[in-house]
């Protein structure tokens, strides 16, 4: 890990890359998180993949988070080894990545890849770090995502976090400048994804420095906020947490699982994409309709999907922070009343119809979304939003797997 200063809530990460032989259309593959009611994506992906290095072969896609889960773990731990010992992963010099990715809607949305001191973050409530969680962190999630984590030599990200760059100075004028900057990889993505390039950043230095300008004189400074990945971020601080408990002083010295790799977005970006997340139930009766209809406030239309029925008219709080708020309360308590009853939290309209009438007596809520300008505001006044309240972007816009770095000594 190549540490600028002690304490930096921002590093430079040692990225590894695949070496140029290897297919990039094939090694990347979308965050894992992704369509987890679409086994087929996952199967076709597959297929598409054959036996080429790729990165699923170290994820764990969550649609089979509960099948066989410690076999494909020690099945993923040995592939990394096997790439990092084969030379299939080839170490960056010490840099930051500038991203410009063009999703299927032909949106460009830009990125810098850096990495984050996990010292400066933190996922409970009440607590207010330089870089904070947006949604309720669920607890129980953490314990089979660190499992993963425990004995993996390489850490993977689809964690991106959002930046408060109104006049957008730092990333955007990186890109303005990108012809002066080595172009380390340049593709199309696959399963619709859009294409991807990336441009090697040398002057790390100065590119942190302006980020850190952005809190000068703050009194309760927030450098970044979780847009994507908060659950993957909360696993990273979980296993640092438990890991350094355990070293000696020696070995805390700049260990690399004090750090995650993440994507930095300007929350103002043109081409980020902010989407509500979807709710879908089942099985549940016909019942269900009336008693969400009542528990929640009605001020504006929003829809649902109910199977063998159809779209039909359900009123919500004008206040989309709110209106999650509502909703999710009804469902939670709905699901301890009602312990056979599933969730699953879906991406676009279309997704969530298919999923509904997919699955017995399915029952498709969709959600609003949250204007950004008002989500740095939400959060430095040490609130969170319940679990999955915002997107950014579809689900083939999500951060692909690309990049990697070492997290074992």
């Amino acid at each position: 890990m190549a540490m600028l200063k002690k304490g930096y809530p921002i590093v430079c990460p040692e990225i590894y890359l695949p070496k140029k032989e290897v297919d990039l259309t094939k090694w990347a593959v979308v965050a894992c998180d992704q369509f987890t009611s679409k086994p087929s994506y996952w199967r076709n992906l597959k297929d598409q993949i054959g036996d080429a290095p790729s990165t699923l072969n170290l994820i764990l896609p969550e649609v089979y988070l509960e099948d066989q889960m410690d076999d494909r773990i020690q099945k993923i731990n040995q592939t990394m080894c096997d790439y990092h010992s084969k030379g299939i992963l080839e170490k960056l010099e010490d840099s930051l990545i500038l991203i410009e990715r063009t999703t299927e809607k032909s949106q460009r949305r830009l990125g810098l890849m850096v990495a984050v001191d996990l010292e400066a973050y933190d996922y409970e409530e009440g607590t207010k770090p330089l870089i904070r969680t947006t949604e309720k962190t669920i607890i129980e999630r953490i314990p089979p995502r660190v499992k993963i984590r425990k004995d993996a030599p390489l850490e993977l990200s689809h964690v991106m976090l959002l930046v408060d760059d109104d006049r957008k100075r730092i990333i955007e004028n990186l890109y303005h400048k990108r012809n002066e900057f080595p172009l380390l990889y340049d593709f199309e993505l696959n399963m619709k994804g859009g294409h991807i390039k990336g441009y090697q950043i040398k002057d790390v230095d100065g590119v942190i420095g302006e980020f850190l300008s952005l809190i000068e004189g703050e009194e309760d400074p927030v450098l970044f906020i979780a847009g994507d990945g908060n659950h993957s971020l909360a696993t990273a601080k979980a296993h640092w947490e438990n890991l350094k408990h355990t070293l000696s002083e020696e070995e805390l010295i700049n260990h690399p699982a004090q750090y995650a790799l993440v994507e930095i977005v300007n929350i103002y970006d043109k081409g980020l994409d902010f989407e509500g997340i979807h709710r879908m139930m089942f099985p549940v009766d016909e019942k269900f309709y009336d008693e969400l209809q009542k528990s929640i406030t009605a001020e504006k239309e929003t829809w649902v999907y109910m199977q063998g029925i159809g779209k039909k008219v359900l009123y919500i709080p004008e206040n989309d922070a709110v209106a999650y708020e509502e909703i999710q309360a009804f469902l939670d308590d709905y699901r301890i009343n009602h312990p056979h009853v599933k969730i699953d939290y879906i991406h676009g309209d279309d997704d969530l119809i298919e999923a509904s009438e997919t699955h017995p007596n399915g029952f498709g809520i969709k959600m609003p979304t949250i204007e950004r300008k008002e989500m740095f505001n939400y959060i430095k006044t040490g609130k969170v939003l319940p679990r999955k309240s915002f997107s950014m972007g579809c689900a083939t816009a999500k951060r692909y797997y690309l990049e990697s770095r070492i997290i074992k000594k």
